[in-house]
């Protein structure tokens, strides 16, 4: 038996030993390397291509502004603390610092009538987007916006939630891809959307940028509680929100009953390397049977995670201080003043460009191109990173996605680079 394993591994590419053990099948139902690692590689690649050239990211959504010093300076202050007698703390409850749990529902949920204890402090959002999967199993149906964030198809497949990627339509098997394009006005058409058991919904959108109407919302919920639904509700980017548009789901009447939502310090306070964020999981939640869902939800945090850095934490605490909150609007105004030159450059070029106005993200159409070769494009040629629409569904084909985060001399330096490319 030794020598067909050797074999096989050899034949996989790859030298090494060949257990019994088979392959995760859903991690074989995966299609190719998760989006914003190909984006890595790719970028790699360039460099190696051009080592001289100054490449100008526009693409992955990291913050690159220095996190304001009093924020800071409380993390620093903990962190040196841990090194007294006094000021050591070892392991702390894993649904985060009840200070901060009480700080999040103060500042977020105010009149929405959210509890501290139903906050749970995280390392993020994109790691409680697969606790929670863990906490739904795999024999429930699942509905995704298309376009949409990545990681809620691609836990979904993992989970088992999913069958197998069909290449004639872009699409994993026995997962709902909602149409949400601007014909629909970036929302679910919910009058022939058929009912699944959860529904995820990003808004602000990621990568689309469209902030839900309150109407939108009120549809939602009203769809949810009719068919029995649980919504998932990221609202990571909410802090980038400009006009009417609401921030929560928990801002809607019944929005308690049938929700869940996940959020961030990573985007509005540049905590994208510090990790810390949080998921609501209401009491009034339940299940077919009537059990409480958040009573699985703690097991599952008590189960997988440990808790939230603690020096990650006095973070969040001073985020959400007087002081802290207006240093952390300062740094998103300036994204927003990076997002309308975006919006202004392409705007000029006569392309359709989306978003920027509620969210860091631009989606710019480009009508009869694939988004692959638009992104190589303008990679090859202005040494610039986007990112293509495709990755977030097939909905995104003919798109790409655009950030807003960067600095101010780079995005006025991309925007003179795309217009000699384009104009």
């Amino acid at each position: 038996m030794l020598i067909p394993r050797i074999y096989l591994a050899l034949q996989n590419g790859r030298v090494g030993h060949g257990t019994k053990v088979p392959r995760n099948i859903n991690m074989e139902r995966l299609r190719n390397g998760y989006l914003f690692s190909e984006i890595c590689r790719r970028e790699l690649e360039h460099t190696q291509k051009y080592p001289h050239a100054k490449l100008i990211k526009l693409g992955i959504g990291d913050t690159t502004e220095p996190i304001p010093d009093i924020i800071t300076s409380a993390m620093a202050e903990h962190a040196h603390a841990l090194s007294t007698i006094r000021g050591y703390r070892g392991y702390g409850a894993e649904q985060g610092n009840m200070e901060l749990r009480n700080a999040i529902a103060q500042t977020f949920y105010r009149d929405m009538g959210i509890k501290a204890n139903e906050v749970f402090v995280s390392d993020g959002a994109q790691c409680d987007i697969s606790r929670i999967q863990m906490l739904l199993g795999s024999n429930v149906t699942v509905a995704v916006q298309d376009p949409s964030f990545p990681a809620y198809m691609d836990s979904s497949v993992i989970i088992g939630q999913s069958g197998n990627f069909k290449d004639e339509t872009g699409k994993y098997e026995n997962i709902l891809y909602m149409n949400c394009g601007p014909e629909s006005n970036f929302f679910p058409d919910l009058s022939n959307t058929p009912r699944t058991d959860i529904i995820f919904l990003c808004s602000p959108n990621n990568p689309t940028g469209h902030a839900a109407s309150r109407q939108q919302l009120e549809q939602l919920v009203e769809f949810a509680k009719a068919n029995g639904s649980i919504i998932i509700h990221d609202s990571a980017y909410a802090a980038y929100i400009t006009d009417e548009s609401p921030r929560s789901i928990f801002e809607i009447p019944g929005g308690r009953e049938v929700a869940i939502e996940i959020s961030s310090f990573s985007k509005f306070a540049g905590f994208t390397g510090v990790r810390l964020g949080w998921t609501v999981v209401p009491e009034e939640l339940l299940y077919s049977n009537g059990f409480p869902v958040i009573k699985d939800y703690n097991r599952i945090v008590c189960t997988c995670f440990n808790g939230a850095s603690s020096i990650a934490q006095a973070g969040g605490l001073a985020c959400l201080s007087s002081d802290g909150y207006l240093a952390m609007n300062a740094v998103l105004d300036y994204y927003k003043e990076n997002a309308k030159i975006i919006i202004d450059t392409f705007t000029s070029l006569g392309l359709k460009v989306y978003g920027g106005k509620n969210a860091p993200y631009m989606w710019v159409h480009f009508p009869g191109l694939r988004s692959w070769d638009v992104f190589n494009e303008i990679l090859e040629k202005t040494h610039i990173i986007t990112v293509p629409g495709t990755g977030f569904g097939p909905g995104g084909e003919g798109y790409i996605r655009v950030s807003a985060f960067g600095h101010r001399e780079s995005v006025i330096e991309a925007s003179r680079r795309l217009k000699n490319l384009l104009k």
